[in-house]
């Protein structure tokens, strides 16, 4: 899958700020940039000015393999931020999954900011490690289970989950195949531990049985 490119639309800044360190200057903060889904907020190869807050929607970030196929890094969600580099250029695309708001915090040259950027850094080093750990699991149903079981924490933890990404998506997260991947869903539905609402939205009906299969 290759990414899409499509305009932005910059909406006017709201009066309440991002959740990020008090310590970040305003004009910093850019205009509320809208991305429809499928369009590519920065590319592999782009250089990195800047890093990024999920206001609403979602959004993936994933490379292309040399055989074509494509591997999913990780996802974001509301109030999330994304795209540090270590260097001067993005290694990722990153995509908007369905309608987006993303909030765009340039980066001035010379300014000190690593003791504002390190906490949000390291956070971001914390899921990419947590991500290695779910494709070490030996089982598909173990790597779906620990999949539901994060989304369902940075949802706050309610029974009802929401799942903006396809299940394309999770398969190419998961290193598993669509077909695995719906197979899985049905399974845990069998199961009595999910119930299917929709196709983008599951509620966990047994949370501990869920939770002791992604151990």
């Amino acid at each position: 899958m290759h990414a899409y490119t499509a305009s932005r639309i910059s909406l006017p800044s709201r009066s309440a700020q991002p959740n990020l360190p008090e310590a970040f200057e305003p004009a910093l903060l850019q205009p509320l940039s809208f991305y429809p889904a499928g369009a590519e907020i920065y590319a592999q190869g782009e250089k990195a000015r800047a890093f990024y807050q999920v206001e609403f929607g979602a959004v993936r970030v994933y490379r292309l393999l040399a055989d074509g196929r494509r591997q999913i890094s990780a996802f974001h969600l509301a109030g999330e931020t994304f795209g540090f580099e270590a260097d001067t250029a993005h290694h990722f695309f990153a995509e908007a999954i369905n309608s987006t708001g993303v909030r765009v915090f340039r980066l001035t040259a010379g300014a000190d900011m690593s003791h504002q950027l390190l906490p949000l850094a390291l956070k971001g080093l914390t899921r990419a490690q947590e991500h290695l750990l779910v494709l070490g699991r030996q089982s598909a149903i173990e790597r779906v289970a620990a999949f539901l079981v994060d989304l369902a924490e940075r949802q706050g933890g309610l029974r009802q989950v929401e799942l903006p990404m396809s299940r394309m998506d999770i398969g190419d997260y998961l290193g598993l195949t669509i077909e695995t991947v719906s197979r899985i869903f049905t399974r845990l539905k069998d199961k009595g531990v999910i119930r299917l609402l929709s196709l983008r939205s599951i509620e966990i009906v047994r949370h501990d049985a869920l939770h002791a299969m992604s151990e």
